[in-house]
């Protein structure tokens, strides 16, 4: 009788489902330490940020925030890691308008949906680019600079970090909002387009303040204008596209935090509340401001809707323009 209690037992538990699953569902969040994906190399500023984040959270947690760097494809590698890892909240990626907005319309056989395989977790912030020439050049001003271009339509060089790379997005965006014309001089990362830049081989390029200041500093370069709605509380010498020569123009990278799509809403929703805390402490606020990012904290659902808009927005002025992935 015994046995066949036992048996009888053991047909009733593989009757109910795996024991396993329901075990890990009881299991407090987080249980262990959590992975975040920054799909780039170490020290770009996607890194920095993830960072800043990570060494807050972990903390809050009372986990480890590992950061796994895994670059390649425009950052489309890490992401489709994250894409497709398990919904438990344990891999988390650090997104940006780059992997979540513009690779649907620079690779064609992507991997991942940004809008469909991703759950939204928090916007962490803006950075605001500064356009940057060579000192050779005659222009020492935003309407000096159009006004050339006009009359010299592609006459001017701008150099970025790639093709569907965040500066060549900025410059774009400029161009499409002045109406003047510019040739495109994409390099394998923004560092070989800054050596070209000083040499006088291209005439100007927009990237954040931290990478092109310092060669302002020096007098290698010269600063005329950032690309965000209002001016930079560390530049306020510089003005704005808008209120110079395109009304309205506010084209910022952007930074945040998504996870697998199907991650329970409690720890999405836990996540969200932590790093929007994370965003108002005086550590993060200076190191946002370092990188000439403005922490921009959101819900979820907002985040997810800005995700939703950018891929419609820059999907349509990358086909527009016949961009295409080198």
């Amino acid at each position: 009788m015994r046995r066949r209690d036992l048996l009888a037992g053991a047909a009733a538990m593989l009757a109910a489902g795996p024991v396993a699953p329901a075990l890990a569902q009881g299991e407090p969040w987080p249980s262990q330490n959590i992975k975040l994906i920054v799909p780039f190399p170490p020290g770009a500023a996607n890194d920095t940020l993830g960072r800043a984040i990570a060494d807050q959270l972990g903390p809050r947690l009372g986990k480890t925030v590992v950061v796994d760097n895994r670059s390649g494809a425009g950052g489309s590698l890490g992401s489709t890691t994250v894409a497709r890892a398990a919904p438990d909240g344990y891999t988390l990626l650090l997104g940006h308008i780059g992997t979540l907005a513009v690779n649907p319309a620079i690779y064609p056989k992507l991997a991942y949906d940004p809008v469909k395989d991703f759950s939204p977790v928090a916007m962490i912030a803006a950075v605001t680019n500064v356009m940057v020439v060579h000192p050779s050049q005659p222009f020492r001003d935003l309407p000096s600079l159009v006004a050339f271009a006009r009359k010299n339509p592609n006459k001017l060089r701008y150099c970025s970090a790639g093709n569907g790379s965040a500066g060549h997005i900025v410059m774009l965006a400029f161009l499409q909002a002045t109406g003047v014309q510019m040739e495109h001089v994409p390099y394998r990362g923004l560092a070989q387009g800054l050596t070209d830049l000083v040499a006088g081989v291209v005439e100007l390029t927009i990237g954040g303040a931290p990478t092109v200041m310092p060669l302002v500093q020096q007098g290698l370069l010269r600063a005329i204008g950032v690309s965000s709605p209002k001016r930079m509380t560390t530049l306020p010498e510089l003005a704005t596209v808008a209120e110079t020569v395109a009304p309205g123009f506010d084209v910022r990278p952007w930074y945040g935090i998504a996870a697998p799509a199907g991650t329970p809403p409690e720890i999405v929703g836990r996540l969200n509340t932590e790093i929007n805390a994370i965003l108002d402490t005086p550590a993060v606020k200076k190191r946002l401001d370092q990188e000439g990012a403005e922490a921009t904290p959101m819900t979820p659902e907002a985040f997810g809707k800005l995700i939703q808009s950018e891929v419609v927005r820059w999907g349509d002025l990358i086909r527009s323009a016949g961009i295409t992935v080198q």
